[in-house]
């Protein structure tokens, strides 16, 4: 990583978040909880609010019910199909799922299900890049770093009817 980052912390009603913003102010990572992977932010990242605040305004928005899609300028670090799986995540819609076979098949690639998994586990900046509305087949809550209650947080925030496998 050849930038300084600069992050904040805040407090949402889904727990502790923090997001990090390279040097032109394009967000590299998001994280609940109180570290970032060593991957994504730099261990010297210095914690900068007003490098943060355009991030911080819309992820609160988000929580408040007052935002459903983000205009924030991203600068994740990923393979071609990491980012190729993270666009795709970008266009499900606020309060609608998809499953790994459905984000495989917008990549152009049906037979790829676990592939598209290991590039939604990987994605840096969750909530913005929503990794959270990516269901199984079955539609069980697999597969969220964050665990399926924070999934189900997020998911029932957004107005998605949970099935009996999901609740």
């Amino acid at each position: 990583v050849l930038f300084r980052s600069r992050y904040d912390r805040f407090s949402t009603p889904a727990g502790t978040f923090q997001v990090a913003v390279d040097d032109e102010g394009s967000v590299v990572a998001t994280t609940f909880g109180e570290r970032f992977p060593a991957r994504q932010v730099p261990s010297d990242a210095r914690r900068d609010a007003s490098a943060c605040r355009d991030a911080r305004e819309q992820i609160l928005a988000y929580f408040e019910g007052a935002r459903r899609d983000f205009t924030l300028p991203l600068a994740a670090v990923g393979t071609a199909f990491q980012h190729r799986v993270w666009q795709a995540l970008r266009a499900i819609p606020w309060g609608e799922t998809r499953t790994y076979g459905q984000i495989a098949a917008a990549c152009g690639n049906p037979k790829a299900s676990r592939a598209i998994g290991r590039a939604n586990a990987t994605n840096p900046i969750c909530v913005v890049v929503p990794c959270h509305r990516v269901i199984g087949a079955d539609g069980s809550l697999t597969g969220f770093a964050y665990g399926e209650d924070l999934k189900r947080l997020l998911l029932k925030h957004e107005g998605v009817a949970l099935t009996s496998r999901s609740r």
